[in-house]
């Protein structure tokens, strides 16, 4: 009968900490601001400071650490700092960078028929990429763009 007990604390006792091992992930990964609100913090805690406040649903994030709730995220000027977990989605997005315009094709190559040119600071969900292209959506117009002219695409 004892033995009987142990066997039920120890499967117990594996079955408590499997969630946790749930929960673990690769770091680092993209994610975006889930929030038509969200605030940047210096630290992991509603009681440290906000130095930032997003107000754009959508931005790619780089997070770089986890800890309890919160992720601490860059920004693709190299700003970093801490968010709620509740604030981020898993949904790939990407914003366009460089300087000028940037062709979006029809077809995942340079001599495709250009459907439109973005600015910087544009930001779509992010599809598929392949051979240094990536599709993008931004609000319905689909097309393909460069891979080097986006932040949150490719490996974080």
């Amino acid at each position: 009968m004892r033995n009987l007990v142990r066997l039920a604390i120890f499967s117990f006792a594996v079955a408590l900490s499997t969630p946790a091992t749930a929960q673990e992930v690769e770091l680092p990964y993209w994610a975006s601001i889930d929030a038509e609100e969200a605030y940047m913090r210096a630290g992991p805690a509603m009681q440290y400071p906000i130095v930032w406040v997003y107000k754009r649903e959508g931005l790619p994030v780089r997070v770089v650490r986890l800890i309890q709730g919160w992720r601490y995220v860059e920004e693709p000027d190299g700003t970093m700092g801490w968010i709620s977990s509740g604030l981020l989605s898993r949904q790939r997005t990407a914003m366009v960078i460089g300087e000028g315009l940037v062709p979006m094709r029809a077809e995942p190559s340079a001599n495709a028929e250009l459907r439109w040119n973005l600015e910087p600071g544009n930001v779509g969900n992010l599809g598929d990429c392949d051979n240094g292209w990536c599709e993008l959506d931004i609000d319905d117009h689909v097309g393909w763009v460069e891979e080097a002219r986006l932040w949150g695409a490719g490996e974080p």
